[in-house]
């Protein structure tokens, strides 16, 4: 891997980013916020001189100073933003003058001036309260976007489809949700026993991470916490209905971590997909929390064969991320830690049919893979997937915002895009993004 260049986002912790080409060909870069209000646009025509172009808010900070802006998707010149809520263990305290901050997303047009958004409508989930958001979603151009988002009466996030045929007027048309989430089947006694845990336990509804939504097939792929990955078929986008699903946890995933099945993607073109479980970012590791927690189940990444939709099935397991020769600990799940932790993978590259802008191929994977950096796969093979480069990123010299931690921060990959000049944008934890280039 070659470093083609670094900037620093001006001292904001970006989360997902997306990527857009003007019809001139300039390249822009677009980054939503882990804790923010709002998104930094840079010009990465030339990928060696990243340009500052703007921060601009999004929300007004001084009505909701504890929010993220987490996720971005750019398709057909329209821009959607994400807004979510912060999450305390995460993010620290909020503010005394905290106000709970509307799930949803914005949405704008960057037809008529790519480095001024220029802002069209809001939808709004409609939850009163704390609300994780919009969370994670997708949208490959036409009129629908689909959305992990929570909803009024619901358990955390389900799969909510908006349609913006209208884009001054987004409006709901579909949702669909796993058994457990909807408060209104359910007593005041299995409230308490299903929902007593936040992504496990024997009563655990689990609910709706993320959605990849294939357009061209008319099929949601899901990711469900511990209620494994689910194929799910919007043809009739009032009535989306469950086809297929294969179960994880345990043996993957389970005890600590994030999202314990965090992805779920086609690999387009193809008859697979991939699967993820969410490891953690290890400076919020106590000692108090890892000995809570007892030793970790594998967190990594697996191949499927989706052929039949209806069936998916688990064909492989990519291997455990290089260790450096010349890294400080003796692999990734101590790294200084005195037991081991919840590592596993993160945010992956997630190349759409109508994103001609950012790479599309059948036989290579990009994962950001928390502090083990960003790791790139050779799947030629998809029973035999190949590690083929990988980046770690320095630690941080400083923090975006005071906040306590358990453990010295490292260095650490959240998210990327990969373009079709084949620059790799990969976002480090408090440190910017990082422009690299694959050689092999």
């Amino acid at each position: 891997m070659e470093v083609i260049a670094h900037h620093d986002l001006e001292n904001n912790y970006a989360f997902q980013s997306a990527l857009y080409k003007t019809a001139e060909g300039k390249y822009y870069m677009y980054f939503g916020m882990y804790k923010g209000y709002g998104v930094v646009i840079l010009d990465v025509t030339d990928p060696a001189k990243p340009r500052t172009v703007k921060y601009f808010n999004v929300m007004d900070p001084e009505e909701y100073p504890y929010m993220s802006t987490p996720k971005i998707q750019i398709c057909e010149d329209l821009m959607i933003v994400a807004l979510g809520g912060c999450l305390p263990f995460l993010h620290g305290a909020p503010p005394e003058h905290y106000k709970d901050v509307p799930g949803g997303f914005k949405l704008y047009s960057l037809k008529e001036d790519p480095e001024n958004p220029k802002y069209l409508s809001t939808w709004l989930d409609g939850v009163e309260g704390w609300d994780l958001g919009v969370h994670r979603f997708t949208y490959n151009g036409g009129r629908y976007v689909h959305l992990t988002a929570g909803a009024p009466g619901f358990y955390m996030t389900i799969y909510r489809i908006v349609d913006i045929i209208d884009p001054y007027n987004p409006v709901e048309v579909g949702r669909w949700w796993l058994p457990g989430q909807f408060y209104g089947n359910q007593t005041k006694k299995t409230i308490e026993r299903d929902h007593n845990g936040w992504f496990q336990g024997e009563n655990y509804p689990g609910f709706v991470h993320y959605v990849y939504a294939d357009t061209d097939n008319e099929l949601a792929y899901l990711s469900c916490v511990g209620q494994g990955f689910k194929i799910v078929d919007f043809s009739n986008v009032k009535m989306p209905q469950l086809i297929g699903e294969v179960n994880m946890c345990p043996p993957f995933g389970s005890s600590d971590g994030g999202a314990l099945c965090h992805t779920f993607m086609p690999i387009i073109g193809t008859q697979y997909a991939l699967g993820t479980q969410e490891g953690d970012r290890f400076w919020q590791m106590s000692r108090e929390r890892l000995d809570a927690k007892g030793i970790n189940l594998y967190k990594g990444i697996e191949m499927f064969d989706v052929s039949d939709p209806t069936d998916p099935v688990m064909i492989s397991v990519f291997p455990y991320p290089e260790v450096p020769e010349d890294y400080p600990y003796k692999n990734f799940n101590f790294c200084g830690l005195h037991k081991p932790g919840p590592f596993g993978p993160h945010n992956m590259h997630e190349p759409m049919s109508h994103k001609s802008w950012i790479e599309n191929r059948s036989d290579r994977v990009y994962n950001c893979y928390f502090h083990a950096g960003v790791r790139v796969y050779d799947i030629s093979d998809p029973y035999n997937p190949k590690e083929i480069a990988y980046f770690i990123p320095p630690d941080p010299e400083k923090l975006c915002w005071d906040l306590e931690m358990a453990n010295p921060p490292l260095g650490t990959m959240e998210d990327m895009v990969v373009d079709d000049r084949g620059y790799i944008y990969a976002n480090a934890m408090h440190d910017g993004v990082y422009i690299l280039k694959c050689l092999v």
